[in-house]
């Protein structure tokens, strides 16, 4: 095995420990957890939640990061962490700052305008780069 690939294989695990260290498969990997996550805690995937769109908070991450849906959409934003506390904001989509949610716990937001609508972690959008984004289509 060359030096380059051992490196590599060691450096995975800390890759998932600190997402600010991984690439676009960390990212996939961290997302895939959060959703392994949410279906434990709710017992379904996340794509059989009624009438909204799910977004898991996990690791100082959005999962998915980035997403599109139609003008009315309801977006579900759920913390399926172990300790920390997130809120959502989206000054683009006249959205002010949420309370905290908790381990299991949501929050909501239907979006009315069309357009590219940044989505932040109010704690965590500038020291952990906590960002999403939602682009809202016109139907």
């Amino acid at each position: 095995m060359k030096k380059s690939s051992l490196l590599v294989s060691a450096l995975l695990p800390l890759a998932a420990a600190f997402p600010v260290l991984a690439g676009e498969d960390g990212k996939t990997a961290l997302c895939a957890e959060a959703e392994e996550r949410y279906a434990t805690m709710f017992g379904a995937p996340s794509s059989e939640a009624e009438g909204v769109t799910v977004v898991k908070m996990y690791k100082y991450n959005f999962c998915p990061a980035a997403i599109t849906v139609p003008v009315g959409t309801t977006v579900r934003w759920v913390n399926v962490d172990k300790r920390t506390s997130h809120s959502v904001l989206s000054p683009d989509a006249g959205m002010k700052e949420s309370d905290r949610a908790f381990p299991e716990e949501s929050i909501e937001f239907t979006f009315l305008t069309p357009g590219d609508q940044e989505t932040l972690c109010g704690p965590h959008w500038e020291t952990q780069k906590m960002i999403g984004m939602v682009t809202v289509t016109a139907e």
